[in-house]
């Protein structure tokens, strides 16, 4: 019988979630208390659910007295920094083998930062003997998590902006990339979205920044409606796209549109890539980032449970996470039920 792999939805049922935890190695090492606290607040979340895989070159003293320890699996490990979604595995499963999973090459989005360590996690979690399946090489290929968006059912949804970017990939056309990404997943469509961007966002627009694939052929995405705000015009052409996207047999999909965070500003006045569609998918909640801007903050919740109805929505104060140019989905990444071997 022939296998048929495939790349699940962020909503199929979970075993692990990874944290990469922040050091003074990292960047964060000037507001380390502050991003501690952020990612305490998110390991809460996170292990009171279902388990927690941590990685990092030693155990965080701040959770020597967490209350959920015993859901932690730690895996120690040489790290550059935080950004589990782009450097974490991306699996591919099968309803009778072994999970796949796929360590594609992470070059700090496209040589900007370095990442030499973070490229060798998975390396390091494979011989860990913590996860479930078979190890596959694909580092011949740059590809981030948060670049991707697959609804289980075969289609993928990205951004050319990001997969057509220079120093990734750039030997490849736009139609080489379509066919390595079709056979490696399986798919049956490529969504490409054209349109859409973030001030201060260093991905070159990972899709998970702006539109996100949800249940029932939906889709969640940031709509901007202050005509004098510089993202207006970019994000208009995204929804207008999106519009004509349809589903493998030709049903158009369900818009929801999230609001636009508020401006924010780091300490020399550069506007930072505060998105509501940074929210991670759970087993039996979603949690999304807040920005200390109550009126949004609760529209991005009303939302996500009209796209997520039965799953508990939770906030968590990323304001600390944006500094670094990032947000909740950013620095964490699922895996599947099959994966966890302990």
């Amino acid at each position: 019988m022939e296998k048929t792999y495939f790349l699940p939805a962020e909503w199929h049922f979970q075993s692990y979630i990874q944290l990469t935890w922040p050091h003074a190695g990292t960047d964060w090492a000037y507001m380390l208390d502050e991003v501690e606290e952020c990612f305490l607040n998110l390991a809460r979340e996170i292990a009171s659910r279902q388990p927690l895989l941590l990685v990092a070159p030693e155990f965080p003293a701040a959770l020597e007295d967490f209350p959920y320890r015993d859901r932690i699996c730690f895996v120690e490990c040489p790290t550059n920094d935080t950004w589990a979604r782009d450097h974490g595995f991306i699996t591919l499963i099968e309803r009778h083998s072994d999970p796949q999973l796929l360590d594609f090459c992470f070059n700090g989005w496209g040589m900007k930062f370095a990442a030499d360590k973070d490229n060798l996690i998975n390396s390091h979690l494979a011989k860990a003997g913590v996860l479930n399946g078979d190890y596959i090489n694909c580092r011949n290929f740059v590809l981030e998590g948060g670049s991707i968006e697959s609804d289980g059912e075969g289609t993928l949804l990205t951004t050319s902006t990001c997969l057509l970017s220079p120093n990734r990939n750039d030997t490849m056309s736009r139609a080489d990339i379509e066919q390595y990404l079709t056979e490696r997943f399986n798919l049956r469509q490529v969504l490409w979205l054209d349109y859409g961007y973030l001030a201060g966002d260093d991905t070159d627009s990972h899709i998970d920044t702006l539109a996100r694939l949800c249940p029932g052929h939906t889709i969640v995405y940031v709509k901007c409606n202050d005509k004098q705000d510089e993202h207006y015009g970019a994000l208009q052409s995204m929804e207008n796209q999106l519009k004509t996207f349809r589903t493998p047999d030709g049903d158009p999909y369900r818009l929801l549109p999230l609001p636009m965070a508020d401006p924010i500003y780091d300490e020399d006045g550069a506007r930072l890539p505060a998105t509501y569609a940074n929210f991670l998918i759970m087993n039996t909640a979603v949690l999304y980032p807040t920005y200390d801007q109550p009126e949004n903050d609760a529209r991005a919740a009303e939302v996500l449970a009209e796209a997520f109805p039965g799953r508990e929505i939770v906030g968590v104060d990323c304001r600390a996470l944006i500094r670094q140019h990032g947000s909740l989905h950013c620095v964490t990444m699922q895996y599947p039920e099959s994966v966890k071997s302990i």
